[in-house]
């Protein structure tokens, strides 16, 4: 938990929307490439995330937890709704998942976490916290 704050600070200080991508990321579980399309209407007003998983073709309805929602609200407060939630600066488009790759890597080196450490990390600490709020 220690690390993940650090983290979120390093990328805080940086870029707000370096920071939301990393929130979002562990707090959804979803894989970067269902994430990196994803505008502003597709998580606002509404208390599910409905997405199509482009690896896999399945729908899948995840709840937007309060803590998620705060986060959410407060970056897209001054963003339209058919803005990417992660647009990249060469604008029109969200960012590509090297890119995303790049800013967790480069995060995690930053702050010492030791192994490989990527998009998907997102997606398994969000499972490595649901599996141990599960078992508690």
């Amino acid at each position: 938990m220690d690390k993940i704050q650090e983290i979120k600070n390093y990328l805080l200080a940086r870029s707000y929307r370096d920071y939301f991508l990393f929130v979002f990321g562990i707090n959804s579980g979803l894989r970067i490439s269902d994430i990196l399309p994803l505008k502003v209407l597709d998580v606002t007003h509404t208390k599910h995330l409905k997405v199509r998983e482009k690896k896999t073709g399945n729908a899948r309805k995840i709840i937007i937890t309060n803590a998620l929602r705060k986060e959410i609200e407060k970056y897209t407060q001054n963003l339209a709704d058919s803005d990417y939630l992660f647009p990249s600066r060469k604008g029109g488009k969200p960012i590509h998942r090297v890119q995303a790759w790049q800013i967790i890597h480069n995060a995690a080196k930053a702050c010492n976490v030791e192994g490989a450490i990527g998009t998907h990390t997102l997606r398994k600490t969000f499972g490595y916290h649901f599996i141990s709020v599960l078992r508690t």
